[in-house]
């Protein structure tokens, strides 16, 4: 929880603390304070130990940090055999160069492109990666709608 704090803001804290206090009350502040902290980790220990004995048998291995979203996918594609194979099979980084060379004009070394992408001579769709020549001097340039 405090792992951010360096030694500057822990002095300061307790200088701080030593100033509203004082020294006389501020052993008797830390007791209190640690003791707090101890009965509130004690009612949500019985909490978790109460909820885990009234879902029942099939809920014993639930874990209250699996409701994080985040750790819950984190621990469901760890565990899922068939997302693993999936994960692996998948190449981000690949598909991301074949489509930088794609828009580059480069030929790709993976036949896995389509050939209208790739610009690959004898397809019938057009080469939209070649710059056009600029229009005549009274010719309108191409609407493009998804440029407006």
């Amino acid at each position: 929880m405090f792992n951010d704090i360096g030694a500057l803001e822990l002095v300061t804290l307790v200088v701080l603390a030593v100033l509203v206090f004082g020294p006389d009350k501020l052993p008797k502040v830390i007791q209190d304070a640690s003791r707090f902290i101890r009965k509130v980790r004690e009612f949500s220990d019985n909490a978790k130990h109460d909820i885990r004995s009234e879902l029942g048998p099939e809920f014993k291995d639930f874990e209250f940090e699996d409701l994080n979203p985040k750790a819950f996918l984190r621990k469901q594609l760890n565990e899922n055999d068939d997302l693993k194979e999936i994960r692996s099979s998948f190449d981000l980084k690949k598909e991301m160069n074949e489509v930088a060379d794609a828009v580059h004009g480069r030929e790709s070394g993976d036949s896995s492109v389509p050939a209208a992408v790739n610009g690959s001579p004898g397809t019938t769709a057009p080469d939209l990666v070649k710059k056009r020549e600029k229009p005549d001097q009274g010719e309108r340039p191409p609407f493009d709608a998804d440029a407006t």
